[in-house]
């Protein structure tokens, strides 16, 4: 994987005390409002796992979604999404897990992956694990085998990757 061009980490923006106190929010919205910045994004973690087969790539609610579904186009795979509990219209297997700064849940539709599926996870941000570990514990649930993990930023100092276990993960910036 090529590394990150110098100017992708200044499209970042830290919001101090968001969604609460004593939280460092990382602002991805600069980001993806520059073409380069999120096409390169999105075909860097295309090639990531472009050598593996991919069904289907799950985008984690919310900002998981806009880098996931041109990652599915890019793989030619399908794109699943997992959302926030009481958001999907069907029925739903669901799974909760810790935040940073709280507990929530995620769902997914529960005919939205077949068994031996093999799946990618996008997300925006791998901070503590626990939602890339509650949505990969949702796609085997469902029989689909996690292919990896990829997000844009990684807060390592948080050490989430630790939650992931074996799953391989790609992560094109990260904070230590």
């Amino acid at each position: 994987m090529e590394g990150p061009p110098g100017w992708l980490k200044d499209l970042i923006r830290d919001i101090p005390d968001f969604p609460q106190p004593g939280v460092a929010f990382k602002d991805i919205t600069p980001l993806l409002a520059s073409s380069e910045a999120l096409a390169w994004c999105v075909r860097t973690l295309a090639d990531a796992f472009a050598e593996r087969p991919v069904d289907k790539v799950i985008g984690v609610e919310a900002r998981g979604f806009i880098v996931a579904a041109p990652v599915a186009v890019r793989l030619g795979a399908g794109f699943v999404p997992v959302r926030k509990a009481g958001k999907l219209p069907w029925q739903t297997r669901s799974e909760t897990y810790d935040l940073e700064y709280g507990v929530d849940s995620l769902e997914i539709h529960r005919d939205a992956l077949a068994p031996g599926e093999r799946v990618l996870i996008i997300d925006d941000v791998l901070a503590t694990g626990g939602t890339a570990a509650a949505t990969a514990r949702l796609a085997r649930a469902l029989g689909a085998e996690v292919a990896g993990f990829g997000c844009i930023i990684e807060l390592a100092f948080l050490g989430g990757r630790g939650k992931l276990g074996d799953l391989d993960s790609v992560s094109l910036l990260s904070y230590e």
